[in-house]
């Protein structure tokens, strides 16, 4: 009798257990967003400097089959209306033709704060053989080693002509041109961590900005995105 009571104690246990973990799965399902719904832009817009001139000129950022594009040119951003902290972005992206530059960036907030066209944020970059760096555009960061990755302590700064750019940590982990690239940006607190196709690739703490919009840029090559989710992550605080 005690042997089938314990018995009987131990299924619901278990059964409680996996109702638990199914349930933490589909909540984080649910919360999970795409940031992108795959047939117009709304839930973003567009800076782009050279429109100020020409309001009828071309848009850098369409959606094609699917996917949004960024042309690369004339140079810009697509930036978010809303404004997230705490999360994680997945971004699955490629540079269709010719291997180029483009760039996500996080905790973006006054336009044009550098050379009348980037945001202040902070840039993962995302040019090809350099996904992952950091650039630091108005808000800084720190990371382990930063003389050896950024150079000289003396010229670090985050306006022009300062040393804004923190190496990453690999080579090879970018998929041959042409293969989509998957890339997770972790924003909580003031850290940031990088991964491009299950490689950790920068991990920075002490960050100048905490929260802000997420933009892409239009910087010279065409890229496409097929994927842009957002899953928030609760910040964990001591008691």
């Amino acid at each position: 009798m005690i042997r089938s009571i314990l018995s009987l104690v131990l299924l619901v246990s278990v059964a409680s257990v996996a109702w638990a973990e199914e349930k933490t799965e589909t909540e984080e399902k649910k919360e999970t967003v795409s940031l992108f719904n795959g047939t117009d832009l709304e839930g973003w817009h567009a800076d782009v400097p050279e429109l100020d001139k020409n309001p009828d000129g071309k848009n850098p950022f369409i959606v094609r089959d699917e996917k949004l594009v960024s042309l690369g040119t004339p140079g810009g951003h697509l930036i978010t209306d809303k404004k997230y902290e705490n999360y994680r972005l997945e971004v699955e992206y490629r540079f269709a033709g010719k291997p180029g530059n483009c760039g996500v960036l996080v905790h973006s907030s006054k336009p044009r704060r550098l050379y009348g066209m980037f945001p202040q944020s902070l840039e993962v970059q995302m040019m090809h053989e350099s996904a992952g760096d950091f650039w630091c555009i108005g808000e800084d960061i720190a990371v382990e080693n930063m003389v050896e990755r950024r150079g000289p302590q003396s010229a670090w700064g985050v306006d022009a002509g300062k040393k804004r750019q923190i190496l990453n940590l690999t080579d090879g982990s970018e998929k041959p041109l042409g293969e989509w690239n998957n890339m997770v940006i972790e924003c909580v607190g003031d850290e940031v961590k990088v991964w491009v196709n299950g490689d950790l690739v920068n991990h920075g703490f002490d960050c100048t900005a905490k929260k802000g919009q997420i933009a892409v840029q239009a910087e010279g090559s065409e890229v496409e995105f097929r994927k842009l989710e957002l899953t928030p992550i609760k910040e964990l605080t001591a008691e």
